[in-house]
């Protein structure tokens, strides 16, 4: 008789965790931004620990999330716009910085305990023509260079709406480079990390780097010798420079993603 009295005490004790359990466990209408403290409540953690576990957007860090979080509390993205076209340079005739933006399209907050993606984007340009509308020209002077990426929104076609040399690429093999292009942590110098002695780079000249009267771009070794020793410059980080030998001339460039570059 008393087994089963026990037994019966068991089961209504089970019964009554269970309906509290359900009533209040688990983060059913108990999501919270950002790291709270006090957003806890009492049920199985991810981990498989019953105890105290929480349902803010901190506990994915953590660790310490309700078992029912990810599907009461699914992560808020931070829903961004398209990219802005790329503003003129801050200076015509001489390599300068580029800018584009996108607008935050919801609330701002973080994704899931992580920040959101940045709202600016910034790149090493240099303008070709000056306010007035008249041809730079080139100085000489080192090959000023910045990364594939940021050269990709450059115009293909001349004033007159015809198409525009295509270009060549430029091998060169690294000689040397200042301590600067790694010092910066900015993200528009990021790939300066990857300029390495030693290693095969390829540049491409394509317009409008490319001067129209004799198809070459500054810096890019055309007139010199073989194996000649020439200048280059990050455009982005005026510190960050260096030299290289030249290789050869060929149509296209087949380097990998981070030892290709363009003229600017």
């Amino acid at each position: 008789m008393g087994s089963q009295l026990e037994f019966a005490c068991l089961l209504l004790l089970l019964l009554f965790l269970g309906r509290n359990n359900l009533a209040f466990g688990g983060c059913s209408g108990k999501c919270c931004r950002g790291r709270n403290l006090d957003c806890t409540t009492t049920d199985w953690r991810m981990d498989r620990v019953y105890g105290t576990c929480f349902c803010d957007e901190g506990c994915i860090r953590t660790k310490d999330c309700c078992f029912d979080y990810y599907k009461e509390c699914p992560a808020q993205d931070c829903a961004v716009s398209e990219w802005s076209f790329w503003s003129g340079c801050a200076k015509p005739c001489q390599p300068s910085v580029r800018v584009r933006i996108r607008h935050r399209e919801g609330p701002e907050h973080s994704n899931g305990g992580e920040p959101c993606p940045s709202l600016e984007q910034r790149s090493g340009c240099r303008e070709y023509r000056d306010h007035q509308g008249g041809y730079c020209g080139h100085n000489a002077g080192p090959a000023f260079i910045t990364s594939v990426e940021f050269g990709k929104g450059r115009p293909k076609h001349g004033n007159d709406g015809n198409p525009l040399d295509p270009g060549f690429c430029m091998e060169f093999t690294l000689e040397s480079r200042t301590p600067y292009c790694t010092v910066q942590n900015r993200p528009h110098t990021h790939w300066m990390r990857y300029i390495t002695e030693g290693f095969k780079v390829c540049v491409a000249c394509e317009p409008p780097a490319m001067r129209n009267n004799s198809g070459s771009c500054q810096g890019d070794g055309q007139d010199s010798d073989k194996e000649a020793v020439l200048h280059w410059q990050a455009v982005g980080n005026s510190q960050c420079s260096g030299t290289w030998k030249k290789m050869q001339k060929t149509q296209q460039c087949n380097c990998p993603p981070q030892h290709s570059f363009v003229f600017i």
